[in-house]
Parts: C-alpha cells; sequence; structure tokens
C-alpha cells in the first residue's frame, strides 16, 4: 500500500509561512509610515493582496499582527547587534559597541516608529516588559556577566547595571528619535553613552 505523499502539506506549509512573512513585512511599512493607530487591517490586506481570512488565519487582530511585527524587528536588531560585537577584543569593549550601535539604530525611522513610540503603549508595560527581558535586557545582562567574569565588575551588580545601562541607552534612543537633527543627537548621544559607560566600568 502506497503511503500518502507529504508534499502538498509540505507546500502548504510553505505557503502559510510565506503568507505570514509576507504580512509582517507589509505590516512593518505601515505600521512605521503611519503608527499603529492610523493604520487599519483593511490597508494591510489591501497592501499585502490577501484576504481577511488569511490574515485572521494567522493573526488574531491587529494587535497579534503587531506584536509579530515587534518581534521579527527585534529579532533584526538582536542580529544587527551580534555582528556588531562580534570582533570586540574583550567584554567591556562588546559593551560600548553594542550600546553605540543601538544609538545608530536608533535613528532607523521603523525603530523610532514602531519600537520606541508605539510598542510600550499598544503592547501594555508586561508585554513590553517581557519582551525587553527576552530581547534587549537578556543581552545586555548576559554581556554585563562576562564583564564580570573577566574581573571588571562584582558579579553582584550585573543584573542591577543590566538595568541601569539599558534604561540609559533606551532613554538616548529615545531623545535621537524626537530630534529634528537625528545626526546630531545622535553624535551628542553617543558621546554622552560612551563618558556614562567609562564612568560605570572603569575600576
Amino acid at each position: 500500500m502506497t503511503e500518502p505523499s507529504s508534499e502538498p502539506f509540505s507546500k502548504r506549509a510553505a505557503q502559510g509561512r510565506a503568507t505570514r512573512d509576507q504580512l509582517i513585512e507589509v505590516a512593518t511599512g505601515l505600521f512605521a509610515a503611519h503608527g499603529y493607530e492610523d493604520t487599519s487591517i483593511e490597508a494591510v490586506l489591501v497592501a499585502a493582496g490577501v484576504s481577511r481570512g488569511a490574515l485572521y488565519h494567522h493573526f488574531t487582530g491587529k494587535d497579534a499582527l503587531f506584536e509579530a511585527v515587534v518581534e521579527n524587528i527585534e529579532d533584526g536588531i538582536t542580529a544587527s547587534l551580534t555582528t556588531e560585537i562580534a570582533a570586540a577584543p574583550d567584554a567591556v569593549a562588546m559593551v560600548y559597541t553594542g550600546s553605540l550601535a543601538w544609538i545608530d539604530l536608533a535613528a532607523d525611522p521603523v525603530i523610532q516608529q514602531v519600537i520606541l513610540t508605539d510598542a510600550p503603549a499598544v503592547l501594555g508595560w508586561e508585554r513590553w516588559r517581557a519582551l525587553n527581558e527576552k530581547y534587549a535586557l537578556g543581552a545586555t545582562r548576559a554581556v554585563l556577566q562576562q564583564v564580570a567574569d573577566e574581573g571588571h565588575l562584582t558579579p553582584d551588580l550585573v543584573t542591577p547595571f543590566a538595568h541601569m545601562i539599558l534604561a540609559a541607552i533606551d532613554e538616548v534612543a529615545v531623545v535621537v528619535a524626537r530630534s529634528a537633527d537625528r545626526e546630531a543627537a545622535v553624535a551628542e548621544g553617543k558621546a554622552a553613552v560612551r563618558e556614562f559607560l567609562r564612568r560605570l566600568l572603569t575600576p
């Protein structure tokens, strides 16, 4: 007896993933350009060229679609920062490199609107905090643990310093996002971050 082929199922699964990816890509552009409140599900459907049923097969609504967009952007940020710090000679240099690279990324209009402006309000404090723990805070804590392992930081200070550094550079990122002169804001922000980290991490 011939077993049923898995090819049709695999093809449908691939098509499903492609549709989901397309919806996230289109929604990212719309959320970045118009903000969460001024982006409708109808606009996403038209821009993506998919049916309402196809969207609701993957997402329960606009909130769920927005959260998927946030996570996709956060994945991209993580990949970018990981690449940036890969060549750093030690953990302290990784902290500097990653922090300064994040300030550069804050000038990106997509990150400005979706991550720095809309995400905290749309997702709510608890969900936004959970994503922050998963991405930025978790990565910062991991690098600072390496700093401690290399003898440049008291181990008991790893978690408090992770919160402090992240809060500081996130605030600089928000200033960059809201500045009329973003180039100047990035330069000023990076200078401030360098000095902050020097005072915080130099014995």
